[in-house]
């Protein structure tokens, strides 16, 4: 085993059983498409760690915040696996000093790119579940993340209810599918109020006011976070 390898699991808390696992976790899928004698990489891997990561997150966040509704835990638990985040978890790791890319990835980035670090993040969670089961991985997990309400106070900022709730939306329904109108204006000129309706999909989702449009849609949003997911979302 490799000084790197064996650096990899000091880092993680985690020393493998089964190091095969661990190697096929930071296998690249282009070093199967141009090595023959490579049969296994990392996409299956990923798969199961996905699902993995998701578990012990949403667990962890449902005892840390009691007093949330299913909407505002989605969005914690969004920030939290999202693509960016789990390259930026990987690079914590120093993930990129382990895998291993074929000649055509290593010339479009290889091991520091940010698709690449994701999938591997996943893919070694996965093989520490496979290898040492489900409270095992859990612990690793909380501990590479350390402080979660900590670390949600750096990237879900509490004023950008209209940023989370996009978030939210925006990889199963696309940038389009939210929608704010201002329904109605009422007040004198020195101290108008604004009513905005928000749409998901052309249907009415939330209603806001403030004394200016922005912060009418960001009441609609907050709202809209706090109730989520609407009923009857497809």
């Amino acid at each position: 085993m490799s000084a790197t390898i064996t650096a990899l699991q000091a880092r993680l808390g985690h020393n493998f059983h089964r190091p095969t696992l661990l190697e096929v976790a930071l296998t690249h899928p282009s070093v199967v498409n141009e090595d023959p004698a490579v049969a296994d990489s990392n996409q299956r891997l990923e798969f199961l760690g996905d699902a993995v990561l998701q578990l012990i997150l949403t667990e962890e966040l449902f005892r840390l915040f009691p007093g949330d509704r299913e909407g505002a835990l989605s969005s914690k638990r969004f920030s939290l696996v999202k693509g960016a985040y789990l390259s930026a978890m990987a690079r914590e790791l120093d993930l990129a000093t382990c895998i291993r890319v074929g000649p055509s990835e290593a010339a479009n980035g290889g091991a520091e790119r940010d698709s690449t670090l994701e999938d591997a993040f996943e893919a070694v969670i996965a093989a520490v579940y496979l290898d040492a089961g489900y409270e095992t991985t859990k612990a690793v997990v909380l501990r590479l993340y350390g402080d979660i309400p900590q670390r949600l106070a750096q990237v879900q900022p509490a004023n950008n209810p209209k940023g989370r709730l996009q978030e939210l939306v925006q990889p199963d329904h696309g940038n389009s599918a939210l929608r704010y109108e201002v329904a109605a204006t009422t007040g004198q000129a020195h101290a108008r109020e604004f009513e905005v309706v928000l749409y998901f999909k052309n249907r009415p989702l939330a209603t806001g006011r403030g004394t200016s449009k922005q912060r009418a849609e960001e009441a609609a949003a907050r709202d809209a976070l706090d109730a989520w997911p609407p009923a009857g979302l497809e």
